[in-house]
């Protein structure tokens, strides 16, 4: 279940900055700039999104768009109001601590993350060919 969290929560991220560099799946009221604040919300949220989805360097990933979520919250929500109801920062408040879960505990089973794991284990526990030949 850890992996379909992954999954889903980075596909509803990547269209955030989907809408805010390609104005899809719905339209975005301000131009693309990837020089200003919203540029590099969305650009962070499409790669690291990405990388999420597929679960590529998942931890670190994580833990900058965790970061990035809770500078969104600080910045664009918390000066309207002490609560996150009623600033509108509900979403970057769970997305910052969902992020900050998976870089503690990885992107799960269906990760790139985890395939190079048991790939690199694997090899370790293969005797290589000498090995295989002298019996050693």
């Amino acid at each position: 279940m850890l992996s379909v969290l992954r999954i889903v929560a980075a596909f509803l991220f990547m269209a955030h900055g989907m809408r805010k560099m390609l104005g899809f799946p719905l339209a975005h009221r301000v131009p693309f700039d990837l020089f200003t604040l919203t540029g590099a919300a969305g650009t962070l949220e499409v790669i690291g999104g990405a990388l999420l989805l597929v679960g590529l360097f998942t931890r670190p990933v994580a833990f900058v768009l965790s970061g990035e979520m809770a500078f969104a919250y600080f910045l664009a929500h918390a000066p309207r109001g002490f609560w996150p109801l009623g600033n509108g920062g509900e979403l970057a408040a769970i997305y910052c601590f969902l992020f900050l879960y998976f870089a503690f505990v990885g992107g799960g089973a269906w990760s790139i993350d985890r395939w190079w794991a048991d790939r690199g284990r694997a090899a370790a526990s293969t005797p290589s060919r000498l090995e295989a030949r002298t019996g050693r």
